[in-house]
């Protein structure tokens, strides 16, 4: 049939053979840079994408998409352009049977416009044999619906409609499908080059070595902080698609600016290295200058999974696991990648099995995977031994820490008595406090405010998840500047500083403080916290610089709150012996002995994790809907506190206003939706608030303005406030 005679798109003009042709040409981008690595699977991914499309050559179709007016689907008189194609495709042009059905499989379910697409076939049979009667078209059983149908768990016809879905929406969007990676080796080798101008000594370390001589294999490898693991990453990736995951959003940002400014120097990175979270775009809009950097677009390829670099969360790239229409797109693109998972501790056992199981699925499918972390329990370490992977341990003789471990609260009183006698005697006082809830630090702040000076008071800082986005972006810059080793004249970095935070600074993040002092987590958490003090192990530890205080106030234990009964206990436990200099090899010592699967076995994390993952191993495919999946079940909501709105009330009201014109672009909408995003902040759903008003953004999302407090400590809401608004 002469395809080039039917159009397939509207805006812009396509002809079918058009479209056709501009999906064969993003697959042999694919095919070309090796991502396609089975000639079989190449050569049926061609014939879904030449066949895919061939039912738009209906009358009815071929009416709405020549018509100047939007002509809407009837569902009366119009069959669905991928069940049509269906019958365009002659079983008796392949030589194994079971080709044919994965073919068909990816052609008719590559659009979800039907909750059961051979159901629909058995209820229009009448009204897609009229529909066809005039065109070339082949009959298809009953029994042979039923055998596409049970394709859906086919490995072979998964890849063949993940690469027809990257096809098809390339195609569609105009989009290139994917960048190559030529880049990253030259690079990295630069990267040296400029080290060994300051140090002719200077050369990639143990860990980093390791990572070289191990890109073609799935690796491990357990290293402490401040050893490069990003650099080690980014030799493992060599020129190969990469996916650097991390758990935490500032981590992200700090890393991309890493390599996009020290080891790309900034150059082609719209084609080169992107990162992909929430708060992106937002972030790219602040942080680039480049006026030549069209940011939607740029954002857009990131989305795509086109970049051949890209730096993310886990929610972002891991929900393929839940099996919605579609997901094969994520999991074909996650086989000819390789995965690097920064700190993978550091997540929840809900978390933890959707990792843990995605991991599994993106081995099996022929991915890449290297975790790289500060510490690995065996736990996590027995969760993976289906894998094959090169393990590696990474420590040195450095000694960062001197411990004192205290069995009461964490207090104002010890803390400014360790920031006044630094003061006093010249000594480096940056001091860093870490608790394991927003209220607490709060509480903190407030004493250690009311009895410092007020010269003092203003090196006092608080950050956390509570505040709102304009300031919180404002704060992790200020943390990341005051946590440098070294000043601008290559000295120790010395100052007077206290910040209290949260587990939000305990990952990935590059800072270096004097001090620390933390309420304990399980051992895990807490020696990624210890890694924020003394990072690079270059300042002295001839007493304390690290105190943990094993009492919890105001935390519920076990499978009522955030932290684990039993972890916390073994960990407790762990450090009674524990005081004074501490080795790294010390410290994964603890982790192997106290955290294994057996201490394990009966927690209420490992049981969570065992129902989570067992739930998501048994998902049939298409069962749940892409746009109900939301990862990170965190129940909260979207508020700007009353003080914020009253402060900026031109600039929200004013954004606000033009948001209600017509005429306005997608890029403009975004702009103006960001601007007044930046006076948001996200609290818990049970929180009793008042709501005041709302600003509506669009038809379908508002953001309620409530009544609370807001100050130098975030936001907070006073206990005799009992209302509760409904704000969703």
């Amino acid at each position: 049939m002469d395809i080039k005679n039917y159009m397939a798109k509207n805006n812009p003009k396509k002809t079918l053979e058009e479209h056709t042709n501009d999906l064969l040409s993003s697959l042999e981008i694919m095919n070309d840079l090796g991502y396609i690595r089975n000639k079989d699977i190449y050569k049926l991914a061609k014939k879904a994408c030449y066949y895919h499309d061939f039912g738009k050559v209906n009358d009815e179709f071929q009416k709405r998409v020549k018509s100047e007016k939007k002509l809407k689907f009837n569902k009366e008189k119009e069959i669905f352009h991928n069940i049509l194609s269906l019958y365009f495709i002659n079983s008796e042009d392949f030589e194994d049977e079971e080709d044919y059905y994965r073919i068909c499989h990816a052609v008719l379910n590559h659009h979800n416009y039907c909750e059961d697409p051979i159901l629909y076939i058995r209820e229009n049979k009448q009204l897609i044999q009229s529909t066809l009667e005039k065109f070339p078209t082949f009959k298809v059983k009953q029994s042979q619906l039923n055998k596409i149908s049970r394709k859906k768990d086919d490995e072979k016809a998964i890849l063949i409609k993940g690469y027809l879905h990257k096809c098809d929406y390339s195609a569609s969007a105009s989009y290139v499908v994917e960048y190559k990676n030529d880049f990253l080796k030259t690079a990295m080798n630069n990267l040296l080059c400029s080290w060994k101008k300051n140090n002719s000594e200077a050369k990639w370390n143990k860990l980093q070595e390791f990572c070289l001589e191990n890109q073609n294999n799935n690796i491990i490898a357990v290293a402490q902080t401040g050893m490069g693991k990003t650099e080690g990453g980014l030799l493992w990736f060599g020129n190969s698609k990469g996916y650097f995951v991390l758990p935490i959003r500032t981590a992200i940002n700090a890393i991309y600016d890493r390599v996009r400014k020290n080891i790309l120097n900034n150059e082609n990175i719209a084609e080169r290295v992107s990162i992909l979270h929430s708060s992106a775009l937002e972030y790219y809009n602040k942080n680039i200058d480049d006026q030549n950097l069209d940011i939607f677009e740029y954002n857009k390829r990131g989305k795509q999974l086109s970049m051949p670099l890209t730096i993310s969360t886990m929610d972002q790239l891991f929900d393929f696991v839940l099996k919605y229409q579609g997901y094969e797109l994520k999991l074909t693109t996650f086989s000819y990648s390789k995965i690097v998972i920064d700190e993978i501790q550091m997540y929840g056992p809900d978390l933890l099995a959707y990792l843990i199981y995605g991991i599994k699925t993106i081995n099996k499918f022929g991915g890449k995977i290297a975790i790289l972390t500060a510490t690995l329990a065996p736990f996590i370490k027995d969760m993976l031994t289906e894998i094959s992977f090169k393990y590696g341990k990474f420590t040195n003789d450095v000694v960062r820490h001197n411990i004192e471990v205290k069995n009461e609260f964490i207090n104002a009183k010890d803390i400014i008595n360790k920031y006044e006698d630094n003061k006093k005697n010249k000594k480096g006082n940056k001091i860093l406090v870490i608790c394991n809830t927003i209220k607490k630090a709060q509480e903190l702040y407030d004493e250690i405010y009311l009895d410092l000076s007020e010269e003092d008071r203003e090196n006092l800082n608080i950050l956390h998840s509570r505040f709102i986005k304009k300031d919180r972006s404002e704060k992790e810059l200020k943390i990341l500047a005051c946590g440098q080793t070294y000043n601008k004249d290559k000295e120790i970095d010395i100052q007077n500083s206290i910040w209290i935070s949260t587990s939000i600074v305990e990952a990935s993040l590059d800072i270096d403080f004097d001090y620390i002092f933390t309420e304990l987590q399980e051992l895990n958490s807490l020696f990624q916290r210890l890694g924020r003090c003394n990072r690079k192990g270059v300042k002295k530890v001839e007493e304390p610089n690290s105190f943990i205080y094993t009492q919890i106030e105001g935390v519920k234990l076990g499978n009522t709150g955030f932290i684990d009964e039993t972890l916390f206990n073994l960990s407790k436990k762990a450090l009674e012996n524990v005081s004074g200099k501490i080795t790294e090899e010390k410290k994964i010592e603890l982790i192997e002995e106290w955290l294994t699967t057996d201490n394990l076995k009966d927690s209420d994390y490992m049981r969570e994790y065992r129902e989570i993952f067992d739930f998501i191993e048994n998902i049939p495919p298409y069962s749940i809907e892409k746009n109900k999946i939301k990862l990170r079940n965190i129940l909260s909501v979207d508020v700007i506190p009353l003080p914020v709105y009253e402060e900026n009330k031109k600039v929200i009201e004013e954004a606000n206003k033009k948001l209600e014109e017509d005429n306005l672009t997608s890029e403009e909408r975004i702009k103006l939706t960001e601007i007044i995003k930046d006076y948001v902040v996200s609290i818990p759903l049970y929180q009793k608030c008042e709501k005041v008003r709302e600003i509506k953004l669009n038809r379908s999302e508002s953001i309620p303005i409530v009544k609370c407090i807001y100050d130098k400590k975030g936001i907070t809401f006073p206990k005799k406030d009992d209302k509760k608004v409904e704000f969703l």
